[in-house]
């Protein structure tokens, strides 16, 4: 058994940016989640305790931009801990409060009050994705306007309010040149626990994979030549990827053990199978707050592994173990409309990945 459940509300669909990269096709200012949704939708999964019966849960907030309700955030959180404690139920105690926000608003006044009323269990995270050349290259206002210098300053507040801070640049292929400067920048600005996330779309040019191991190499040399490793966290460098296809290796943490809520009430696995993420596919939904979840539908999601939907060319990979892979892109660039279908977009990219990774290890070992 599992010892955590992610339960995500998608309280908006709205955000301030229109980031090119943006997996989220569909945002748009109209749909909102309503608290009386939210108190369904809690009251249904804390009906069912033998249904989620993980020891622990993290209540996670997501949009759009979440922090453009704060105020909805605030009341659903509260109503969550009131229930658990009227229904002795066995996550009352044992409950997480995760958001990951663009950082427009984390010095907000309401935003303040939250954290500090909600501090020690609460685990907040800002999207930044380094310099401001290339922050603002994607992470634009609608005219076109960089968002570095708002979400830099709260940055730095952020790394005084909380300890081992974490966060996630986006690689795409435009700003490729800029990941190595952009790596050293965010370990300048104060994060301890640094991931680069390929975006794991379509979108790789020829000639991306070398330019991503130049520039992986490049910020390696820069951090070990500064000891920049020290006390941090390096994910694009862990050691345990790279290695040959292993069934028993987990690249994907996500699917049965994520739980989704939209504005309408309907569940999902992951946010990434409601409509407003959704290129090419319809929403695949696994329920709702009013006839529970469909144990069908969800089916398909606690046997999806590395094998059950790697082709052949992945399971004969000498450095497939790391290789990210996602349900929903599966299902959404598939011609069968299939989770099964792995997407190898980031195939090339990968393996450039693993190469600089070797070399940032095997530099380490003299140092």
């Amino acid at each position: 058994m599992a010892k955590e459940r992610s339960i995500t509300f998608i309280v908006t669909k709205d955000c301030q940016l229109i980031c090119k990269y943006c997996y989220l096709v569909g945002k748009n200012a109209n749909e909102r989640m309503s608290f009386d949704v939210a108190k369904k939708a809690v009251d249904a999964i804390l009906s069912v305790p033998d249904l989620f019966p993980e020891e622990r849960v993290v209540w996670d907030f997501i949009g759009g931009e979440p922090l453009l309700e704060i105020d909805l955030i605030s009341d659903i959180v509260s109503y969550i801990f009131r229930r658990l404690k009227e229904l002795n139920h066995h996550w009352n105690g044992y409950s997480g409060i995760r958001i990951t926000t663009n950082g427009l608003l984390y010095n907000a006044r309401k935003v303040q009050d939250f954290i500090g009323k909600y501090h020690d269990i609460l685990n907040i995270s800002i999207s930044i994705d380094g310099t401001k050349k290339k922050q603002d290259l994607n992470r634009i206002f609608p005219n076109g306007r960089g968002s570095y210098d708002i979400v830099s300053k709260n940055v730095s507040l952020w790394v005084t309010q909380f300890e081992d801070v974490a966060t996630k640049m986006v690689i795409s292929s435009e700003d490729l040149p800029y990941v190595a400067e952009s790596g050293i920048h965010l370990l300048e600005l104060g994060i301890k626990r640094l991931d680069m996330n390929l975006v794991v779309e379509d979108v790789w040019k020829d000639g991306d994979d070398a330019i991503l191991e130049d520039q992986l190499i490049e910020f390696a040399d820069t951090v070990i030549e500064r000891q920049l490793y020290n006390g941090r966290k390096l994910f694009i460098f862990e050691e345990c990827i790279g290695k040959p296809f292993n069934p028993d290796f987990e690249s994907n943490p996500c699917g049965s053990m994520m739980l989704a809520i939209d504005s309408s009430g309907n569940f999902y696995t992951c946010p990434r199978f409601a409509q407003y993420s959704l290129r090419t596919k319809f929403p695949r939904f696994i329920g709702n707050i009013n006839d529970g979840i469909n144990h069908n539908l969800i089916r398909p999601f606690y046997v999806i592994d590395e094998v059950s939907q790697s082709p052949l060319k992945c399971q004969m990979c000498e450095v497939a173990t790391g290789c990210r892979w996602c349900p929903a892109e599966n299902y959404d660039s598939s011609a069968t409309a299939s989770i099964f279908e792995r997407s190898t977009a980031i195939c090339k990219m990968h393996k450039a990945r693993v190469r600089a990774k070797n070399y940032f290890g095997n530099r380490l070992k003299l140092v």
